[in-house]
């Protein structure tokens, strides 16, 4: 048999090869691209789902809900092919006990996780096991001293009074626009830091100069929000290379540390001179001493004070400050429920200031004890923490192989992140009024806050790292939503376009331009 003419066509038509695999490759991309370009969630080849991440980490929390609607409450993912990240992602609130209370110790926040938030140092908030228990014990202490409880409601009604107020009184009688994010943020900074170290940096002042310290955390924050949502070893070449956010993590790593060190350096000088305080960061260096006696698992030297006042600023500022912004958008964009807290305030007041003259009292300040049994105010806060929890994102690491409650697998290693944003807009878990805002969901038929949507609602976590600042948030954000509510109406600037900014913590992206009224009797 003559092979020749075989051969010579195989020899002719091996030239165009290349170009045949190509086109088929072009072209089976085009179809699979056609297939998956509308789909919430797509599965890249090689690189899985690092692409739709990546694609959507400008709007993270919107597309967690869309996600979370489209494939399941909670998912098992991958990274590229060549790597071993493994992740789950879960908005669903029977994985979230289980992970934060019923098997806490098998969930660990990781190594991983205390690497990504470093500039943290060994704070509460990173460290785990022994090392957390003896900070926490601490904290404990600490918070539960009715004389350091009075000294926080103290404070954050002085900085309410000495600098909130009088800015939004300036704000109306001007007539002006202002960025309701910004005054808040500066109030909770402040606040938080007046607790911590006892001084107020007053950077919530009527000329709303430029802080260094409060500037130098949000960046901070915006790099930590990165390194959640880029693979580790892309964010970490960033930071080899020291380029974008990395870059600016560096310098406000630097503002922060020198920053803190002054203060706490003055705080020694002023100890060491007879002078008792009852500040936060006083109350840690008195009990460092004496646990140290005991515990030599507590961190030791101006470090451990560097990472704690760190850790509460963080948890302090921010999240405090974005939560009353949403609060204030959410009633503004609900006048009825506005109304409504408003009718309960002035039946508050009326009850407690017999004879005295209204306007004389402008502007009028609640006492904090008095606001404790207000439940509408309450659950409007608690709807609003429902749909704008400040930490969207929880971040937990996996010790054991296990099983979570509803079947899936999780292996040593994974990692695992926790929407608080999805979870409050599931229809499966709320019903379908799930995006509006309803104060009425907390408030059960005969009036009172109804304890059932606390086993869906973890905006303040749960089991043994439940937020110690709880209640201490609770009292601080009644007192200024009541003050603020009462003595002033606060009008959205039309035009404005509100939604979350990607970020560790929920901070509007465009803040929230407002006019300031005057209420009238």
């Amino acid at each position: 048999m003559d092979f020749e003419p075989i051969i010579s066509f195989f020899q002719y038509n091996s030239k165009r090869w290349p170009e045949l695999f190509l086109a088929i490759f072009c072209l089976l991309s085009l179809r699979w691209y056609l297939e998956n370009k509308n789909k919430v969630l797509v599965h890249w080849p090689i690189l899985d789902e690092i692409p739709s991440l990546l694609q959507n980490a400008h709007r993270i929390h919107e597309w967690s809900v869309e996600v979370a609607n489209e494939v399941g409450s909670t998912i098992v993912g991958k990274g590229p092919i060549f790597s071993r990240l493994r992740l789950v992602f879960t908005c669903d609130p029977h994985n979230v006990e289980y992970i934060v209370k019923t098997n806490f110790a098998n969930f660990p926040k990781g190594e991983e996780y205390a690497e990504t938030f470093d500039v943290l140092g060994n704070g509460i908030f990173t460290v785990d096991f022994e090392y957390w228990h003896a900070q926490r014990k601490i904290a404990n202490k600490t918070f539960a001293s009715k004389e350091f409880r009075s000294f926080i409601a103290k404070m954050s009604r002085k900085v309410m009074e000495d600098s909130l107020l009088p800015l939004l009184s300036q704000v109306a009688k001007e007539a002006t626009i202002i960025d309701m994010e910004d005054v808040f943020l500066r109030f909770a900074f402040d606040s938080i830091f007046t607790v911590l170290f006892g001084i107020n940096p007053e950077s919530l002042s009527i000329s709303l100069e430029e802080n260094e310290l409060a500037e130098a955390i949000d960046d901070a924050t915006e790099a930590l929000f990165y390194r959640h949502v880029l693979p580790p070893r892309l964010w970490k070449l960033y930071r080899w290379l020291q380029i974008g956010s990395e870059k600016k993590l560096v310098k406000a790593w630097s503002t922060i540390d020198r920053r803190l060190g002054e203060y706490i350096l003055s705080k020694k000088k002023d100890m060491l001179n007879g002078v008792h305080e009852n500040d936060m960061i006083a109350i840690y260096m008195r009990a460092q001493e004496q646990e140290q006696k005991n515990n030599d698992l507590l961190p030791k030297g101006d470090g451990f004070l560097r990472d704690t006042g760190l850790s509460f600023l963080f948890a302090g500022r921010d999240s405090t400050g974005t939560s009353l912004a949403w609060f204030f958008w959410v009633i503004a964009t609900n006048p009825s429920v506005e109304a409504k807290i408003l009718e309960e305030l002035a039946c508050l007041h009326s009850n407690t200031i017999v004879g005295d003259d209204f306007e004389e009292k402008k502007p009028y300040i609640f006492n904090s004890e008095d606001l404790k049994g207000l439940v509408y105010l309450h659950a409007a806060l608690c709807e609003s923490f429902r749909l704008y929890p400040p930490l969207p994102i929880n971040h937990k690491g996996v010790d054991k192989d296990d099983v979570l409650p509803d079947g899936t697998v999780v292996k040593a290693g994974f990692k695992i992140f926790i929407s608080m944003y999805a979870m409050g807009r599931m229809e499966w878990l709320w019903g379908k009024d799930c995006l509006e805002y309803k104060p009425e969901r907390w408030i059960d038929e005969h009036g009172k806050l109804s304890p059932i949507p606390l086993s869906k609602f973890y905006t303040f976590n749960a089991g043994p790292r439940n937020c110690i600042g709880r209640d201490m948030a609770f009292t601080q954000m009644k007192l200024v939503t009541a003050a603020v509510v009462f003595n002033y109406h606060v009008e959205i600037v039309e035009g404005q376009i509100i939604r979350p900014k990607p970020s560790a913590v929920l901070h509007m992206k465009n803040g929230l331009k407002v006019r300031i009224k005057e209420r009238r009797s």
